[in-house]
Protein backbone atom coordinates (compact mmCIF):
# COMPACT_ATOMS: atom_id res chain seq x y z
CA UNK A 1 0.00 0.00 0.00
CA UNK A 2 1.66 3.56 -1.03
CA UNK A 3 1.16 6.02 1.73
CA UNK A 4 1.34 9.57 0.39
CA UNK A 5 0.43 11.14 3.61
CA UNK A 6 1.88 10.43 7.08
CA UNK A 7 -1.10 10.25 8.51
CA UNK A 8 -3.42 7.41 7.12
CA UNK A 9 -5.93 9.08 4.84
CA UNK A 10 -8.87 7.92 2.61
CA UNK A 11 -11.22 9.81 0.70
CA UNK A 12 -15.21 9.17 -0.12
CA UNK A 13 -15.86 9.58 -3.76
CA UNK A 14 -19.34 9.74 -5.64
CA UNK A 15 -21.45 12.37 -7.46
CA UNK A 16 -23.21 14.64 -5.92
CA UNK A 17 -26.65 13.36 -3.45
CA UNK A 18 -24.76 9.97 -3.68
CA UNK A 19 -24.75 9.73 -0.21
CA UNK A 20 -21.32 10.68 0.84
CA UNK A 21 -21.63 12.75 3.47
CA UNK A 22 -24.00 10.30 5.03
CA UNK A 23 -22.08 7.32 4.66
CA UNK A 24 -18.90 9.64 5.77
CA UNK A 25 -21.03 10.99 8.66
CA UNK A 26 -21.76 6.83 9.88
CA UNK A 27 -18.15 5.86 9.48
CA UNK A 28 -16.69 8.65 11.84
CA UNK A 29 -18.97 7.68 14.29
CA UNK A 30 -18.33 3.89 14.51
CA UNK A 31 -14.72 4.81 14.33
CA UNK A 32 -14.64 7.59 16.73
CA UNK A 33 -16.60 4.93 19.34
CA UNK A 34 -13.69 2.41 18.53
CA UNK A 35 -11.19 4.76 20.16
CA UNK A 36 -9.79 6.27 17.34
CA UNK A 37 -8.99 10.05 16.77
CA UNK A 38 -10.36 11.13 13.34
CA UNK A 39 -9.82 14.16 11.26
CA UNK A 40 -12.16 15.15 8.57
CA UNK A 41 -11.81 17.31 5.20
CA UNK A 42 -14.35 18.33 3.31
CA UNK A 43 -13.93 20.29 -0.44
CA UNK A 44 -16.28 22.40 -1.50
CA UNK A 45 -17.00 24.23 -4.80
CA UNK A 46 -18.37 27.33 -3.34
CA UNK A 47 -18.15 29.08 0.66
CA UNK A 48 -19.60 27.64 3.45
CA UNK A 49 -20.49 29.34 6.51
CA UNK A 50 -18.49 27.13 9.23
CA UNK A 51 -20.06 24.37 11.68
CA UNK A 52 -23.79 25.81 11.42
CA UNK A 53 -26.25 23.25 12.48
CA UNK A 54 -27.24 20.67 9.68
CA UNK A 55 -24.19 21.73 7.56
CA UNK A 56 -21.92 19.19 6.99
CA UNK A 57 -18.93 19.90 8.86
CA UNK A 58 -21.17 20.71 11.53
CA UNK A 59 -22.30 16.89 11.56
CA UNK A 60 -18.90 15.52 11.21
CA UNK A 61 -17.84 17.00 14.34
CA UNK A 62 -20.57 16.19 15.94
CA UNK A 63 -20.40 12.31 14.82
CA UNK A 64 -16.84 12.80 16.81
CA UNK A 65 -14.16 14.02 14.39
CA UNK A 66 -11.80 16.07 16.44
CA UNK A 67 -10.46 18.21 13.61
CA UNK A 68 -13.10 19.41 10.58
CA UNK A 69 -11.66 20.94 7.95
CA UNK A 70 -13.86 22.29 5.17
CA UNK A 71 -12.24 23.93 1.70
CA UNK A 72 -13.72 25.82 -1.32
CA UNK A 73 -11.84 28.37 -3.99
CA UNK A 74 -13.11 31.50 -1.68
CA UNK A 75 -11.98 30.50 1.43
CA UNK A 76 -10.95 27.71 4.04
CA UNK A 77 -11.66 26.53 7.60
CA UNK A 78 -10.71 23.91 10.18
CA UNK A 79 -12.99 23.22 13.20
CA UNK A 80 -10.54 22.61 15.99
CA UNK A 81 -10.92 25.81 17.99
CA UNK A 82 -8.02 27.61 15.65
CA UNK A 83 -7.78 29.32 12.52
CA UNK A 84 -6.15 30.10 9.05
CA UNK A 85 -7.21 31.25 5.39
CA UNK A 86 -6.84 30.72 1.96
CA UNK A 87 -7.65 27.40 0.53
CA UNK A 88 -4.38 25.14 0.84
CA UNK A 89 -3.90 21.75 -1.54
CA UNK A 90 -5.10 18.51 -0.06
CA UNK A 91 -1.17 17.93 0.90
CA UNK A 92 -0.94 21.36 3.08
CA UNK A 93 -4.48 20.40 4.55
CA UNK A 94 -3.07 17.27 5.67
CA UNK A 95 -0.25 19.40 7.15
CA UNK A 96 -2.24 21.18 9.74
CA UNK A 97 -3.32 18.09 11.42
CA UNK A 98 -1.29 16.86 13.86
CA UNK A 99 -2.39 13.94 16.68
CA UNK A 100 -4.77 11.74 14.53
CA UNK A 101 -5.32 7.89 13.61
CA UNK A 102 -6.51 8.55 10.71
CA UNK A 103 -8.10 11.27 8.01
CA UNK A 104 -11.34 10.94 5.88
CA UNK A 105 -11.66 13.18 3.22
CA UNK A 106 -14.95 14.07 0.69
CA UNK A 107 -14.12 15.18 -2.24
CA UNK A 108 -10.56 15.49 -4.19
CA UNK A 109 -12.04 12.48 -6.01
CA UNK A 110 -8.77 12.85 -8.42
CA UNK A 111 -6.25 13.41 -5.88
CA UNK A 112 -3.84 10.06 -5.24
CA UNK A 113 -5.07 8.73 -2.55
CA UNK A 114 -6.73 5.48 -1.72
CA UNK A 115 -10.98 6.22 -2.04
CA UNK A 116 -14.25 4.46 -1.24
CA UNK A 117 -16.10 5.20 -3.98
CA UNK A 118 -19.98 5.40 -3.43
CA UNK A 119 -22.68 4.84 -6.20
CA UNK A 120 -26.50 4.43 -5.35
CA UNK A 121 -28.77 3.53 -8.21
CA UNK A 122 -31.21 6.19 -7.55
CA UNK A 123 -28.58 9.23 -8.18
CA UNK A 124 -28.87 8.16 -12.21
CA UNK A 125 -24.82 9.03 -12.50
CA UNK A 126 -22.22 6.54 -13.46
CA UNK A 127 -20.31 4.88 -10.78
CA UNK A 128 -17.25 6.29 -10.21
CA UNK A 129 -14.96 3.55 -9.33
CA UNK A 130 -13.74 2.62 -13.20
CA UNK A 131 -13.16 6.72 -13.38
CA UNK A 132 -10.89 6.84 -10.61
CA UNK A 133 -7.37 5.89 -9.40
CA UNK A 134 -6.63 3.81 -6.25
CA UNK A 135 -10.17 3.08 -5.80
CA UNK A 136 -9.67 0.12 -2.57
CA UNK A 137 -13.93 -0.47 -2.26
CA UNK A 138 -17.74 0.71 -3.10
CA UNK A 139 -20.50 1.38 -0.89
CA UNK A 140 -23.46 0.89 -3.25
CA UNK A 141 -26.97 -0.23 -3.64
CA UNK A 142 -26.91 -1.27 -7.15
CA UNK A 143 -27.06 -4.91 -7.88
CA UNK A 144 -25.46 -4.95 -10.86
CA UNK A 145 -22.32 -2.91 -9.81
CA UNK A 146 -19.80 -5.94 -9.31
CA UNK A 147 -16.31 -4.03 -9.35
CA UNK A 148 -13.52 -6.98 -8.58
CA UNK A 149 -13.23 -4.49 -5.11
CA UNK A 150 -14.53 -4.99 -1.75
CA UNK A 151 -18.07 -4.09 -1.62
CA UNK A 152 -20.66 -2.74 1.04
CA UNK A 153 -23.95 -2.08 1.33
CA UNK A 154 -24.91 1.71 1.26
CA UNK A 155 -26.23 1.14 4.91
CA UNK A 156 -23.28 -1.06 6.32
CA UNK A 157 -21.24 1.94 7.65
CA UNK A 158 -19.72 -0.64 10.52
CA UNK A 159 -18.73 -2.89 7.85
CA UNK A 160 -16.48 0.07 6.07
CA UNK A 161 -15.34 0.99 9.45
CA UNK A 162 -14.45 -2.03 9.38
CA UNK A 163 -12.34 -2.27 6.44
CA UNK A 164 -10.80 1.15 7.17
CA UNK A 165 -9.55 -0.39 9.93
CA UNK A 166 -8.03 -3.17 8.29
CA UNK A 167 -6.73 -1.50 5.29
CA UNK A 168 -4.42 1.05 7.60
CA UNK A 169 -3.96 -1.46 10.25
CA UNK A 170 -5.23 0.60 13.00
Amino acid sequence: MNRPFSIPLLGFAAASGSGKTTLMVAVIHHLHQQGLRVAAIKHGHHPADPDLPGKDTYRFRQAGAATVLFSSQQRWFMIQDLHDHAEPTLEEQVRHLHGHDLILVEGYKNEHHPKIVVHRLASQQPSLHEALTQVVAIATDDPQCLPPLPRFALEDSLGIARFVRDYFGL
